[in-house]
């Protein structure tokens, strides 16, 4: 194991302990015995062949937003928007499966929820490519612009039949995604997710255009030296990051809610930032990285049921590692840079 690997699986694990250590104390602020309460979250994990089901089923739009975000940074580049093209995916999703009431529906809203949130995402690449546009502003940005087109047509268009609600209609079950395991929500989404994440890891790792992505990352200048063109780049690690969050509103809309309603998952598109840097940006390790954040939504869902503290406890956790998992990216790399120093020194020598 090189270095490299071993500072990040330390401090990862470190940030999650300390996420834990003090959601602990705040636990103890509300009156609880934190280890009960714990132990009452790992125990709810693993209750049933349903709760099980249901950590799979919350990791797998995490897996899409967490590779949306790793894609781009591998070019050093920072998609903030995942939740705006995630609605945007969701939008397309659930307009080809109440326009097209069959099964076909679904190959052809996969298909066109990539392109277009690939596009919105792409449109951001672009800007940079342009104009120098700093991608971070922008990327956010977008996600309002999402977010209130997502709300306008909720309200108009795509509004339910009877016009109550900020809501479209219940999708046909023909539409729904497959389940793969009975008796459990455990959807087709989740097998797409893993292949993404491995064709991602392939792309990356073990293609000449994985290399060139990975080299405007590294010297954006270098690589153009070496006959790279670093806004092609962009456009490009833009379309695909784009693409990848909008998969993850297929798989809500079609494989969970089976319709889209205002506001929901809300956070989705921040908590993937949290867990693609977790993860070190690695699509293998997003993938467990995802499902231990699933595994915490779930629990702390059945621990408020339980145990009488709130569920929103679980937020706050997860805020906790969040925090802890950037602390630990920044040691990480002023480890790296010691490191470096020390070589070019003794290499000098």
């Amino acid at each position: 194991m090189d270095k490299k690997t071993r500072d990040i699986l330390i401090t990862s694990f470190l940030a999650i302990v300390f996420g834990l250590v003090l959601s602990g104390f705040m636990i103890l602020f509300l009156g609880k015995n934190p280890i009960s309460v714990f132990a009452l979250l790992f125990s709810s994990m693993f209750r049933d062949g349903y709760t099980i089901g249901e950590i799979f089923v919350k990791a797998t739009p995490l897996i899409f937003t967490s590779l949306a975000f790793a894609f781009t940074f591998k070019a050093n580049l920072f998609n903030i928007g995942a939740q705006g093209q995630f609605y945007i995916g969701s939008l397309v999703a659930v307009s080809i499966s109440l326009l097209i009431p069959h099964p076909i529906a679904i190959p052809i809203a996969i298909v066109l929820s990539f392109i277009a949130s690939g596009l919105w995402g792409g449109m951001i690449g672009f800007f940079k490519a342009r104009f120098k546009a700093n991608e971070f502003l922008i990327s956010m940005m977008s996600t309002y612009v999402a977010l209130n087109l997502m709300n306008f047509l909720l309200r108009t268009v795509l509004m339910e039949s009877k016009g109550e609600y900020p809501q479209t209609e219940s999708l046909s079950k023909s539409t729904w995604l497959l389940k793969i395991v009975p008796h459990t929500r455990l959807h087709f989404g989740f097998i797409l997710a893993i292949v993404v994440a491995i064709v991602i890891w392939l792309l990356l790792y073990r293609t000449t255009l994985g290399f060139r992505i990975r080299a405007v990352g590294q010297n954006q200048e270098a690589a153009r030296m070496s006959g790279v063109n670093p806004e092609w780049i962009f456009i490009f690690a833009f379309f695909v990051s784009g693409g990848l969050a909008g998969l993850a509103g297929i798989t809500e809309v079609n494989g969970v809610q089976h319709m889209l309603l205002q506001g929901f998952n809300p956070s989705i598109g921040s908590l993937g930032i949290g867990i693609a840097i977790l993860a070190n940006a690695n699509p293998i390790g997003i993938i467990f990285a995802s499902i231990l954040f699933g595994a915490l939504q779930v629990g702390g869902t059945i621990m408020g049921q339980i145990s009488g503290v709130p569920s929103s406890i679980i937020d706050l956790m997860e805020g906790f590692v969040m925090v802890f998992v950037i602390i630990s990216y920044y040691i990480r790399n002023k480890w790296e840079i010691k490191r470096e120093k020390k070589s070019l020194i003794e290499g000098d020598k």
